[in-house]
């Protein structure tokens, strides 16, 4: 699917998932807005868009803060006109933590990188969106969000709410013409894993809970999101797509 002449800002693109993404995109022909709270990741996910071809900018930013969200969404209009997709990609994981355990100083760490920025990115690029006739929001949420497992109250707390606030926003937005969907992916293949395992939970024991038997790649949530971000997804919005390998079955 074409991304032709579009403008796209994505959130955690300095690594994993969200680097997939950024570079997918570039190849569909966007114009790619890299936002990372880590400035020399950002930078890289860059040189290697520029290098096969494409277009785009590095922002330092953290998406829990609602001056640094305007900011990145103030510069993806100005650098390319438009803000055309969103992606609210950023996230962090929770180690597995007895709910009695979990501090309120993690609790509010994780609800807000995973959940209020999805907020704030709203707030910010609904109004551009508005205004330019409409566009595309994506959120990525988590199979935890569907399926919780023990010790990630927190995190699983912040994935059901960004399906939730998803849901919610498609069906505000729906008169303005932007759509609005998650993402939800199964354990995946990225630096961030390991933060999820456990003493009873290896790599290779989330990839033996998946049908299909294997991790997700970061190729496989890119491919997603380059669907609903095209025109060729016009109808589709307010849902959760599982790209999971059957996991939520």
């Amino acid at each position: 699917m074409s991304l032709d002449n579009k403008t796209a800002a994505i959130t955690g693109a300095g690594s994993g998932m969200g680097r997939a993404t950024a570079e997918l995109f570039a190849r569909r022909g966007a114009r790619v807005v890299v936002v990372d709270l880590d400035a020399g990741a950002a930078r890289e996910t860059v040189d290697r868009i520029e290098s096969a071809g494409g277009e785009a900018i590095a922002v330092e930013a953290d998406v829990s803060d609602a001056g640094d969200v305007e900011e990145f969404v103030d510069r993806t209009v100005e650098a390319y006109g438009s803000i055309d997709v969103l992606h609210n990609n950023a996230g962090i994981p929770q180690r597995s933590t007895p709910v009695e355990d979990v501090t309120e100083e993690t609790w509010d760490r994780i609800q807000d990188v995973n959940l209020k920025s999805a907020f704030l990115g709203a707030k910010y690029a609904v109004p551009y969106m508005r205004e330019q006739g409409g566009g595309v929001i994506l959120n990525t949420a988590s199979t935890a969000g569907i399926r919780p497992r023990t010790g990630l109250s927190a995190y699983c707390a912040s994935k059901g709410g960004m399906i939730t606030l998803t849901k919610q926003l498609a069906y505000e937005l729906a008169e303005a013409d932007i759509r609005v969907n998650a993402i939800c992916p199964v354990a995946t293949d990225t630096d961030m894993l390991s933060e999820f395992t456990s003493d009873d939970l290896s790599i290779e024991g989330m990839a033996d809970t998946i049908p299909m038997g294997r991790l997700a790649q970061p190729e496989d949530i890119a491919h997603a999101a380059a669907y609903l971000a095209s025109d060729g997804a016009g109808m589709v919005t307010g849902t959760a797509l599982e790209v999971d390998g059957g996991r939520d079955i």
